[in-house]
Order: structure tokens, then C-alpha cells, then sequence
């Protein structure tokens, strides 16, 4: 009799060995690293069966049993699809009693707002009570405040705009102290026994407006599960800029819908709470809708965050990319927009994105706003 490997493909023995656990793997072999974590995340969970510990099947020191459940909650959103999430989810709460997170008040409260902690509120929140929903909206506040705090001095960084010589300026501020052209005027006060220049008028140069016309900025944000950390510092993002002189900002999120959220951009824990994460993803049509959005595509920019996997026709993106940037709109596709700025997408349509015009890279907050000022600049 030939062996396995001889009649099951690789793919085959992949889910054989999931199917079967860690006992089998002398015969089918090991996992790749993907099917690895989707295992250690179903052993965190299976693994606590009481049939199961009774016959000693459980394996002690995995990796996977040091996950807290916020973590393993995250985990399990980023491995698998809508419906066996949904599944797993029910198992935990329904099944095992882990009501980490998604039922128990005081397990919420004991708990350190983190993002991690916000990324697995906003995967449960339609889980949870009532009780359980307004501690979990207080610690969303907490951890959105935080990163309010950090991006919103990213953004007045970028956005103080270039000292002009040209235009004096009222405001008395040390950093647009003019020291050339405030000795200059200020001469005939010299005083030479004492050797001393009296300062009556000091010149404070004032700074260049970096935008003569409003330009648009349409944040266009894929809320499938996988890219919820864009999805958070999006909103953050749009709530910062929703002030900026010269710059009108739409926040919309899509997924096989496009859903307007700039009504809500200036409260970003009511924003988030109603982002519907998961479903299949059309961004042909988030792409077209933004277009639509736009008044001036002189002055228009489009920033489409998304893995790029797109679940409609590739070549009704594509065009409608292409019609975007012959118009005179900025496309820039962020492939990831967070703090640690680490891209999983779809290669082969960024490069055919990037081949109509369009700039494809991926950015922390910071570095999004220090774009968009050089962008508005020129």
C-alpha cells in the first residue's frame, strides 16, 4: 500500500492533521506556519473539553494556552472565515463559559485598556449586554483618547506649514521670530554708550497657508475583520482632521456595501461601535462611490485602505482606479495604516494599481499625515 503522502495532496494532509490533532502528525507530517496558528487557536479552545482532559488528550506547554482571550479572540478574526468565527465565538461563550470580554462586567473591569482589548470589543461588541456594552464603550473612550493624543500632535507637526519671509505675522510666537528684519527695524534704537539695541517692534514672519482652494480627502477604509487596527486609527485619523483649515474629510467604510460614516467622524467611539466588521469585500464599488464623492478632482484625494483582495471583478477596480487619476485625483492604496505599519495584501493587484497611477505603500498615522502635507503643499 503506497504511503498517504503518495495519495493525498498537501493541502489534504493539512486538514487531516488539523482534523485529527498533534497524535497524527508522525504519519501525515507537520503544519505550515498559517494552519499552526489556526490549530493552536482551535487547541486553546477544544482543548479545555472535559472529555477530552479526561482522557489526557490535552498537550501541556503549547503556545496556545498562554493566549489571553482578548488575544485569542483577535486571532481567530485574522485565521478564519465569517461563519466559523461566529462558531467558534458561540462555543466559547455558550459552550466553555469564557465570558472574558463579551459578559462579565468584572472581568471587563479588571482588564487594562489596550488596543488589543478595543480590537477584541469591537470583534464581540454584538455580543455582549447591555451592562457589559457601556463598560466596553467607556474603555473604547480610554483607548481612543490615547491615540488621539499621540496622532493628533503627528498631524499639527505635519501640517504647521513653511515659514514665509514675505508676510509678517500678528501672532507673537518665538518658533516665527524674525531676527534679521527685527534688527533692521529696529536700529535707530541702538543705543552706543550702552551698547544696546532697544527692541520696540520685534517681526514675527507669518506662515504659508497650505491650501488656497479646499481640497477633499475621501478616507476609503475595508472594515473586513483582518484590517481592524486600519479601520481604528482611519477613524482616529478622520476625527483630527475633521478641523484642519482647507481640507473637507469623508471617512466611508465598505465591504460588499459602502457605508458613509462622516456624519459620526467627530466622534470616533460612535463611529467604531457601529462598524459592522466581516462579510466579502467589493471595492470596485467603495472606489466608484468615492469618485462620486469628489467635486474638484483637482483637489481630490483618495486614500483606500485594504488588503486589496478583491472579491468582485479586478478589472472594474483597476478602471476605475485608472478613471481617478486621469481625472486629477491622488490615489494612494495603504495596504496597512497602524502603528506597526506591517502590509498583507494582494501583490499582484497593487502592482496593476500602481501600473494606472495610483501610489500603493504602508503607513503608520503619522507618516499618512506627513504625505497628505507634502501632497496639499504642492
Amino acid at each position: 500500500m503506497p504511503d498517504l503522502p503518495d495519495i493525498l495532496s498537501i493541502p489534504e494532509l493539512q486538514r487531516w492533521r488539523l482534523l485529527l490533532g498533534e497524535a497524527s502528525e508522525d504519519r501525515l507530517g507537520g503544519l505550515d506556519e498559517r494552519i499552526q496558528a489556526m490549530d493552536s487557536a482551535l487547541e486553546w479552545l477544544y482543548g479545555r473539553d472535559p472529555e477530552r482532559l479526561q482522557r489526557g488528550e490535552r498537550q501541556g506547554g503549547r503556545g496556545s494556552s498562554q493566549l489571553s482571550t482578548p488575544e485569542w479572540i483577535n486571532t481567530i478574526h485574522t485565521l478564519f472565515p465569517t461563519d466559523v468565527i461566529e462558531r467558534l465565538e458561540s462555543d466559547a461563550v455558550l459552550r466553555y463559559g469564557i465570558d472574558d470580554v463579551v459578559t462579565n462586567v468584572d472581568v471587563l473591569k479588571r482588564i487594562a485598556p489596550s488596543e488589543g482589548l478595543l480590537r477584541a470589543v469591537l470583534h464581540t461588541k454584538h455580543l455582549m449586554n447591555p451592562d457589559v456594552l457601556q463598560l466596553a464603550r467607556q474603555l473604547v473612550q480610554q483607548v481612543i483618547e490615547q491615540i488621539m493624543a499621540k496622532l493628533a500632535h503627528e498631524i499639527r507637526q505635519s501640517f504647521s506649514g513653511t515659514r514665509d519671509r514675505r508676510r509678517r505675522s500678528r501672532i507673537a510666537n518665538a518658533r516665527n521670530f524674525d531676527f534679521q528684519r527685527t534688527v533692521r527695524d529696529n536700529l535707530h534704537r541702538w543705543d552706543p554708550q550702552r551698547q544696546k539695541l532697544y527692541i520696540e517692534s520685534p517681526v514675527f514672519i507669518s506662515r504659508t497657508k497650505r491650501h488656497s482652494e479646499a481640497w477633499q480627502l475621501v478616507l476609503l477604509v475595508d472594515q473586513s475583520g483582518s484590517m481592524l487596527s486600519s479601520v481604528i486609527h482611519a477613524a482616529v485619523m478622520a476625527a483630527c482632521l475633521w478641523d484642519l483649515p482647507g481640507v473637507r474629510t469623508h471617512l466611508v467604510a465598505f465591504d460588499t456595501q459602502v457605508v458613509d460614516l462622516t456624519a459620526d467622524v467627530q466622534d470616533p467611539v460612535e463611529l467604531l461601535m457601529k462598524v459592522q466588521l466581516g462579510g466579502g469585500t467589493h471595492i470596485a464599488q467603495a472606489v466608484q462611490y468615492a469618485r462620486q464623492l469628489i467635486d474638484n478632482p483637482q483637489k481630490g484625494i483618495i486614500v483606500l485602505v485594504s488588503d486589496f483582495c478583491e472579491g468582485g471583478h479586478h478589472g472594474a477596480l483597476i478602471q476605475h482606479i485608472r478613471q481617478s487619476v486621469q481625472s486629477g485625483i491622488k490615489v494612494l492604496g495603504l495596504a496597512a495604516l497602524d502603528n506597526e505599519a506591517t502590509p498583507h495584501y494582494d501583490h499582484d493587484i497593487a502592482q496593476a494599481m500602481v501600473n494606472v497611477g495610483a501610489q500603493v505603500a504602508a503607513m503608520t498615522p503619522g507618516e499618512l499625515a506627513g504625505w497628505l502635507a507634502e501632497v496639499l503643499d504642492a
